[in-house]
């Protein structure tokens, strides 16, 4: 898969030799409903034409209501892995900007979809917004679509026990610590991942070394005290507890993954793990003194072991 990384407006040709189905989108989680375009988009392309992703970061709604941004499900890492094994010839990871954000839903049509895409069809969602202001809509593209020689396609919601599949409802299925339930609107278990850096060793004076993962994706959906899964990136699952959050105890600024493996102490400094939880045992707290944080961990740990000892490891092959 290709990725392409820049504004529409630098001229540089075209990105596709022939034609292309373009699906637009945030795809952050790249869940069941991004899958949908995805799968439209790849049956009408058939053999010809290349499938191409157009989709934005930092996301829309960071860009224009920063005190209000919304949770990420995946890094950029994340989302190009997924929408690599969906799939996809192209991705366009457009940066969001001022100059982005004033472009007309005409300009928009003409730059990206026709100059650098020569679209032939476009897919969408049923309530799909474009351009300056949000002034575009499914209608405006499919009058567009006529006069310039693209077709637009738009892709039902997809439902889950009644309910749309959405980023949103994802993100408040893990803030309550419903992983099952996120996982079959993802597709897929919930995973955060990253390089293992080096922390205070706070944890190891206390008898609870960990790896620890700065947070590359905010804000994160969830936090507190977990227990996970987690593993050397395409090594043997085992079980573990953590702490994601900013750890108040110790006066922590920046936000972390701390990961803790049971009956294991090898250093793991610069190597990247993946974490798939599976319950969250409670909500971060702060404590008076360090002994009272010592016991908790030790009341953490009986409960994550009791958790996980009834819990499936995840399969071995790469998810995501």
């Amino acid at each position: 898969m290709r990725v392409i990384r820049n504004r529409p407006e630098w001229n540089d040709g075209a990105y596709v030799p022939g034609r292309s189905v373009v699906a637009i989108g945030n795809f952050d989680g790249v869940h069941l409903g991004h899958r949908a375009l995805i799968e439209l988009g790849r049956k009408l392309a058939g053999a010809d034409d290349e499938v191409a992703v157009v989709t934005f970061e930092p996301l829309p709604q960071t860009f224009f209501r920063p005190e209000h941004a919304p949770a990420r499900l995946s890094t950029v890492h994340q989302k190009l892995d997924l929408l690599r094994s969906a799939g996809v010839d192209l991705t366009w990871l457009m940066r969001f900007g001022s100059r982005f954000a004033a472009l007309s839903a005409r300009e928009f049509t003409e730059q990206v979809l026709i100059q650098k895409l020569n679209a032939s069809y476009v897919v969408v969602g049923e309530d799909f917004r474009f351009g300056r202001g949000q002034e575009g809509d499914v209608a405006m593209l499919t009058e567009f679509g006529r006069e310039l020689g693209f077709e637009v396609k738009t892709v039902p919601s997809v439902l889950c026990g009644g309910e749309r599949i959405s980023s949103s409802g994802v993100r408040l299925k893990l803030a309550a610590g419903d992983f099952t339930s996120a996982a079959e609107w993802l597709g897929r278990p919930f995973r955060m991942e990253g390089h293992v850096i080096r922390g205070a060793g706070l944890g190891r004076k206390l008898g609870y070394p960990t790896a620890n993962l700065g947070i590359r994706a905010e804000p994160c959906p969830l936090g507190g005290v977990l227990a996970a899964f987690s593993r050397v990136r395409g090594g043997r699952w085992l079980p573990a507890v953590t702490n994601l959050g900013r750890r108040p105890v110790v006066g922590g600024k920046e936000p972390l993954l701390e990961v803790h493996f049971f009956d294991f102490d090898e250093d793991l400094y610069g190597q990247r793990l993946e974490v798939q939880f599976v319950a969250k045992l409670r909500d971060e707290l702060d404590f008076e003194s360090l002994d009272d944080l010592v016991e908790q961990m030790k009341r953490d740990e009986r409960k994550a072991r009791q958790c996980l000892a009834q819990a499936q490891p995840p399969r071995n092959e790469h998810v995501g």
